[in-house]
């Protein structure tokens, strides 16, 4: 494999258009806030993940049960599965916007809408799923182009024309606003939500050794990579402040908001059905795709070491872990009542993504740490590829995560003017119930008679 070939692998696993308008909304400091945790966080990530890939097969969780402990290990792989039941509400909101704006616009704000939408969706997506993952993955892989690429270059080169042409931008591009305003701890939240953002990129990491010169390609790829998903993320987000002004800007919405202003201005509306059938098409790829994932190796954990009941590590005929897809979906559903009762979709969707970033937070910490112990206890162990001055690195991506996850605690003004408290209870009863309670239920209940590692991999059980 070349070093492009793996850097565009990495920037279409991270890269979308659907965090954009979150960014938009701060105009020129949009810049700011997407490259600082480019630098404490993913470029951490990137080197880290790619000398324990290189080193111990089986992803996060066997770097950290050998860095640190099994449960620790466990309860990575946990949360890397757990941090989707947040995702896809947050996901399928925006496709519910997406969806508004080829029937009626005025929906996106719709609570009852988009909690319907994202129940009718999510279903229909553990349906496709249960019946097998081969048909999706076509799908899944066109994503990057139908939904990210052609759209983005598409919303900047209008973005620039609307610009040439003597339009004043609705946010000032001065030098004087590179920097977000200053108004206390609430600023430093716009930052939480880009963590996210960057989740994604240890994914690849597992290919580092299929490159014929690991030590000098892969710095050469992640910088690659970095420097692409910086590109697609910032330059949307820019073309949309120009266009949309952040006080009518919506959160889930504001894709779609700005290719309907610039398609109005330019006097071609026939195209808003178009664009919001490819970002529908390639955000529902990628659920199908997380759907299959992380679920599968949870699953396949479960076996080996007896983490989860019987009944959640059924499959049905066609292999496929249906219980665990099932479970999720009633906890999904509950969720997506959220954007019923919830003051309104921004503050839901906002909420949720924290949340999200939390929990995903925890894989991460767990991981800079396994690699400081892994280098330590197993100076010797053969690895393809050695991050430099690792100490360094995965102190500087731990204390980003840590502080991430303490300022994700502060309401941001996407919060509206909600109770603080109450914010502070569903952020923090979200990551307290998915990243301590539930996994430490299944660590304290788990039996013998739950171990199954004869049938792991096998696609014979029937639920």
């Amino acid at each position: 494999m070349s070093w492009l070939t793996l850097a565009l692998m990495t920037t279409s696993s991270v890269a979308s258009l659907r965090a954009a308008p979150t960014m938009a909304v701060y105009g020129l400091a949009a810049v700011f806030l997407y490259v600082l945790p480019a630098i404490v966080f993913l470029m951490p990530t990137a080197l880290v993940s790619a000398e324990l890939a290189s080193g111990w097969n089986g992803g996060v969780y066997r770097w950290v049960s050998e860095g640190l402990s099994k449960p620790l290990g466990f309860l990575a792989v946990w949360c890397q599965f757990a941090m989707t039941i947040f995702y896809y509400p947050s996901l399928l909101a925006y496709v519910a916007s997406t969806i508004a704006y080829v029937i009626n616009p005025s929906l996106a704000s719709n609570g009852p809408y988009t909690a319907i939408v994202i129940i009718v969706l999510y279903w229909s997506g553990v349906w496709v799923s249960s019946r097998g993952t081969g048909a999706v993955a076509g799908l899944s892989s066109w994503g990057l182009v139908i939904g990210t690429l052609v759209p983005g270059t598409l919303l900047v080169v209008l973005g620039m024309v609307f610009l040439g042409q003597g339009n004043p931008s609705a946010a000032p591009m001065t030098a004087s606003n590179i920097f977000p305003q200053w108004t206390g701890l609430a600023s430093l939240v716009l930052i939480v939500n880009n963590f996210l953002s960057y989740s994604g990129m240890e994914m690849n990491a597992v290919h580092v050794s299929s490159l014929r010169n690991p030590a000098r390609e892969f710095p050469r790829s992640m910088f690659t990579a970095s420097g692409l998903v910086l590109l697609i993320f910032i330059l949307p987000a820019l073309a949309i402040s120009w266009v949309v002004p952040s006080s009518q800007l919506s959160l889930t919405a504001g894709v779609m908001q700005a290719f309907d202003s610039f398609f109005q201005y330019f006097h071609i509306g026939w195209l808003t059905p178009v664009i919001a059938v490819a970002l529908v098409v390639a955000s529902l790829g990628g659920m199908l795709t997380w759907l299959a994932g992380p679920s599968k190796g949870l699953l396949l954990i479960s076996r080996q070491e007896g983490y989860l009941p019987p009944f959640l590590q059924r499959l049905n005929k066609h292999g496929i872990q249906q219980n665990i897809l099932v479970t999720q979906g009633v906890v999904t559903t509950v969720i997506a009542l959220a954007y019923a009762l919830l003051p309104n979709v921004s503050s839901a969707y906002w909420i949720f993504s924290v949340i999200t970033t939390q929990v995903y937070l925890i894989v991460y910490l767990l991981m800079f740490l396994a690699a400081i112990r892994l280098r330590r206890t197993q100076p010797d162990h053969p690895r393809g590829y050695r991050a430099p001055a690792l100490v360094l690195t995965c102190v500087t991506g731990f204390v980003a995560s840590a502080a991430a996850m303490a300022i994700g605690f502060v309401p941001s003004s996407q919060f509206g003017n909600g109770s603080v408290w109450v914010y502070i209870a569903i952020v923090g009863g979200g990551l307290l119930l998915l990243g301590v309670i539930i996994p430490y239920l299944f660590l304290r209940l788990r039996k013998p008679s739950w171990r199954m590692p004869e049938e792991s991999g096998t696609e014979g059980a029937v639920a």
